[in-house]
């Protein structure tokens, strides 16, 4: 055993740049040997919940590169308290580095999670599977396709940052050489290819549906695996790794590309055909697009507010009554104090148990749709130029903005997911304890002297716009703040319907199941379809009878409804259009004046830093000299 464990250090040091570190936690003290671990079928099981502890760790968005660096919420870099870990918040900034880079998630530091460590637990575990003599044959079936899963999304997780990455098929043996411990990276197609396949092994022997959900509600489906296989083989098919100009000559020492050099239009045919399969899964184990059902005591509720807590419960409901939820990790959601603003006089008094500091920019508040469901700068019945002019709530849209508060005429006439999404100033906030139609919450935030308004450096929203969506309308900021948990989730049916929208799409050009397959998600949001949205509205009529704007209408319609929810990053990267997104400058409203008309003026906070390089994290410098088979990503 102290061989295994020297070679495991080795190869720790090796591959991560770090020291050997315990991680066979389930075993006691002075008993930490694979015997123990596998001597019998309850000892296997906390093995088992071992290799799921990265994932559960990937809970916290703060550390997740698809929310903190999609410019949809900023957060201050002035503050003189730091409740959270802004590591992740700053790369926007231009902190990233190759020294000593933000979110490592190759070595575990910085905010990022070990996952090559957590790729170790689990070949362990399917090394010693067997093992256990009262682990009945159908857990076994079971729980190694847990693992496989694990491994996959482990590996995944990884590619998504890195790259082409070592492919840790296997612990290597004590006898390994020591060129044998220096591992190369694989190419993007192999790293895809072995991901893909550790899911098709896995899918087979998962349950489609957790039946014991008090104990075993996040553990790995069925639908969950071929979801992911879906979005995994996307991310292959997309601009950032099919056929991507800008890393063709990243090379391994050996003369291997790293990239492929050509296209390959069959990668998208994959992933069609793997979205319809898990579509297919998906809906057989009985999952739907969420309808808000009211309680009790919502006595009344009009259409319009309905609309709203359907598209804001659709991440928030709970998970077993949440029923387009696929997949979302155990630990809940420990940021809604930072995404509600401050609504009552006891809120101001109790500042301190709500910083409300996650603000939302100007543009992505402009990226939702107008009413009509198209852009408002394509819209013709929307005044896109005179969007900053004031105009004052009426009863017509008492629902959205309170009744004879004066706002600007661009929060007036947007598609529902607008206001289920973003609190702002003179904006309607249903709930916080208040579901009486006649007496509704709205945010004040223009000035010191409003409730939402800043009042000191450490509460600061620095925009004046609030991510609504990530709080349930059940949590109340008033004297102190009563949190309603909820868990964010990792996929949910409306992001694969447009997953396959997308691949669709790409396939067969936007007739059939690209229009069809939006339009559901669409109609669920309270729009008209495309087809006839554009004709009907846009100065742009023909734009969806086209592949490439198709495209550009799906990809905004992802970004859309799957804002905030740690997908939009992610996916601005696989296309190859964060750099674009971020190029223009991050900007809020002047929060110091009261006056609306000065309030309603654009300032710039900062401009993000950006470039071709950024898309892939950097190799740790450490790392390429303790392995010199590794080779660094390209412009590092």
């Amino acid at each position: 055993m102290k061989k295994i464990s020297k070679i495991i250090c080795v190869i720790t040091v090796l591959l991560l740049g770090s020291g050997c570190k315990k991680y066979l936690d389930v075993a006691p003290d002075n008993t930490g040997t694979l015997e123990y671990a596998f001597r019998n079928r309850n000892e296997a099981e906390n093995y088992l919940f071992t290799c799921y502890a990265t994932l559960q760790q990937l809970y916290d968005a703060t550390a997740n590169p698809g929310f903190v660096t999609s410019g949809e919420i900023v957060y201050p870099n002035n503050l003189t308290k730091h409740p959270l870990d802004e590591t992740g918040f700053a790369l926007l900034r231009g902190t990233q580095n190759s020294s000593n880079p933000g979110l490592n998630f190759w070595d575990g530091e910085n905010h990022g999670q070990a996952i090559f460590r957590s790729i170790r637990r689990c070949n362990i575990m399917l090394e010693n599977i067997d093992k256990p003599a009262d682990l009945s044959t159908s857990e076994r079936k079971r729980w190694t396709a847990e693992v496989k899963f694990l491994k996959a999304y482990y590996h995944y997780y990884l590619a998504r940052m890195y790259g082409p990455i070592p492919l840790i098929k296997t612990n290597l043996d004590i006898t390994a050489s020591t060129e044998e411990i220096k591992v190369k990276r694989a190419t993007v197609d192999e790293t895809f290819a072995y991901i893909v396949s550790l899911l098709d092994e896995a899918a087979p022997d998962l349950p489609s549906v957790i039946s014991n959900q008090v104990q075993e509600l996040g553990r790995i489906t069925k639908p969950i695996a071929l979801s992911i296989k879906a979005e995994v083989l996307a991310t292959a098919a997309s601009p950032l790794f099919n056929g991507n100009p800008d890393y063709v000559s990243l090379k391994n020492k050996d003369g291997v590309a790293l990239f492929p050099a050509t296209y390959d239009a069959n990668k998208w045919k994959l992933a069609a055909d793997a979205a319809k399969a898990a579509i297919t899964e998906c809906e057989g184990a009985g999952m739907r697009l969420y309808n808000f059902i009211a309680p009790a005591n919502i006595t009344v509720l009009p259409d319009s507010l309905r609309k709203v807590l359907t598209l804001q419960n659709a991440v928030t409901e709970k998970w077993e009554l949440n029923t387009e939820l696929i997949w979302a990790l155990n630990p809940t959601f420990p940021f809604q104090g930072y995404a509600t603003p401050r609504l009552t006089q006891k809120g101001v008094v109790n500042i301190f148990s709500n910083p409300s500091l996650f603000a939302v920019p100007i543009a992505v508040q402009e990226m939702f749709y107008s009413d009509k469901g198209v852009p408002i700068n394509e819209d013709k019945t929307f005044d896109y130029a005179g969007r900053y002019s004031i105009k004052t709530g009426d009863n017509a849209s008492r629902f959205y903005v309170a009744n004879g508060y004066s706002t600007i005429k661009e929060h007036f006439n947007r598609e529902p997911r607008m206001y289920a999404n973003i609190g702002f100033d003179g904006g309607i906030w249903f709930g916080n304890g208040k579901v009486n139609l006649t007496d509704l919450y709205h945010v004040e935030a223009r000035g010191i002297e409003s409730f939402a308004g800043p009042k000191d450096i450490n509460t600061l929203n620095i925009t004046g716009y609030w991510p609504k969506k990530l709080v349930n309308y059940l949590s109340v900021y008033d004297d102190g703040f009563q949190e309603i948990s909820y868990r964010l989730p990792m996929m949910r049916l409306a992001g694969l319907y447009l997953l396959y929208a997308e691949c669709a799409n790409e396939v067969d050009g936007p007739a059939g199941d690209a229009t069809t397959y939006t339009d559901r998600v669409r109609t669920r949001a309270g729009l008209p379809g495309v087809v006839t949205a554009w004709s009907t509205y846009s100065n742009n009529p023909n734009k969806p009878a086209t592949k490439d704007g198709m495209r550009q209408i799906i990809h905004q319609e992802r970004r859309i409804e799957l804002c905030f929810e740690a997908q939009s990053g992610w996916d601005l990267r696989r296309w190859k259009e964060l750099q674009s997104v971020l190029s223009q400058p991050i900007q809020g409203w002047n929060l110091y004046e009261t006056q609306p008309a000065n309030y309603y003026q654009p300032r710039t906070l900062f401009t993000s830093v950006f470039g071709v390089r950024n898309y892939l994290w950097p190799i740790k410098d450490q790392d390429l000299i303790v392995n010199p088979n590794l080779v660094q990503n390209s412009y590092w």
